[in-house]
C-alpha cells in the first residue's frame, strides 16, 4: 500500500498567517504540521509516501523534508497541484504513482493521536472498494457527516445544517485503484472544486465502502480555533 498525503490548498482560513508561508508548514507544538500525518503513515507501516503540494511555497516542502530522513525513510516523493481544484482533484495527481496499488490518503492538516494500522490493515483484507476512518464530534455540522443505517454508511452529507448523525469523516481515506477512474467521472461542486464527498458516495452507491472509528482525539488544523486545539492536544499528550 502506498501513502498520500494532500498538503496543497491556499489555507485562506488561516489569513495572514499563510501569506507568507503554505498552512501545512506552521507550527503544531514542536514540528511542523506536515510531519504530523507522514508520521502516521509510517506508524502504520507504509513507508512509500507521496506529497502533494502547490502554491508559491511548495519549494519549501523539499528543504524541510528532504527525503524523509527524520521518519527513517529513504525516499519521498513530491508533485504539485496548481490552484485550488479540491481534495479528490489533488489525489488524482497520485494516479502515476500509485501504479495500480491500493492507497492511504491523508489530509496534510488532521492530526491524529492513535495508529491507524489496524484500519489499514483491515482493509489489505478487503480487497476492493474503499475504507473512511469515523469520528463522533461535538460539531458535526464542520464535516462531512455519514448517514447510517446500522452498521452501514448509507451517504455521506457535506457540512450539513441539520446532521443526522455525530460521525464525522476524518480526513484519512484508504482507497483502490479505482479510485482514479471514479475521479475522472466527478464533476466541480458549486464551490468548483472535486469533492472528496462525491468519491465516497460513489464507492456508497458501488455497495463497496465499509469504516472504521477513529480510536483517540483527531482534529483538522484549518482554521484559527482547531489549529490552537491541535496544539493543545499535542502539547497534552507529549508532556503526559
Amino acid at each position: 500500500m502506498k501513502g498520500i498525503v494532500l498538503a496543497g490548498g491556499l489555507g485562506t482560513r488561516l489569513h495572514p498567517l499563510t501569506k507568507v508561508t503554505n498552512k501545512h508548514l506552521l507550527p503544531v507544538y514542536d514540528k511542523p504540521m506536515i510531519y504530523y500525518p507522514i508520521q502516521t503513515l509510517v506508524d502504520a507501516g507504509i513507508t512509500d509516501i507521496l506529497i502533494v503540494t502547490g502554491g508559491n511555497d511548495a519549494g519549501d516542502f523539499l528543504t524541510l523534508l528532504g527525503n524523509g530522513k527524520e521518519f527513517g525513510l529513504e525516499h519521498l516523493n513530491y508533485t504539485y497541484q496548481e490552484g485550488e481544484g479540491g481534495i479528490a482533484e489533488a489525489l488524482g495527481l497520485a494516479a502515476y504513482f500509485a501504479g495500480g496499488d491500493p492507497v492511504c490518503v491523508i489530509l496534510g492538516d488532521n492530526i491524529i493521536e492513535s495508529s491507524i494500522r489496524g484500519a489499514v490493515e483491515d482493509f489489505a483484507k478487503q480487497k476492493r472498494g474503499a475504507k473512511i476512518l469515523l469520528k463522533e464530534v461535538s460539531d458535526p455540522e464542520r464535516f462531512g457527516v455519514a448517514e447510517l443505517d446500522g452498521d452501514r454508511v448509507v451517504r455521506i452529507v457535506e457540512k450539513p445544517k441539520t446532521p443526522l448523525s455525530h460521525y464525522a469523516v476524518t480526513g484519512v481515506y484508504l482507497y483502490d485503484a479505482n479510485v482514479f477512474e471514479i475521479i475522472k467521472t466527478l464533476r466541480p461542486s458549486d464551490r468548483g472544486e472535486l469533492e472528496i464527498t462525491d468519491v465516497n458516495n460513489a464507492y456508497i452507491d458501488r455497495g463497496e465502502l465499509t469504516w472504521n472509528e477513529l480510536e483517540g482525539w483527531w482534529t483538522d488544523a484549518g482554521t484559527f480555533p482547531s489549529l490552537y486545539r491541535a496544539n493543545e492536544l499535542v502539547a497534552r499528550k507529549k508532556m503526559s
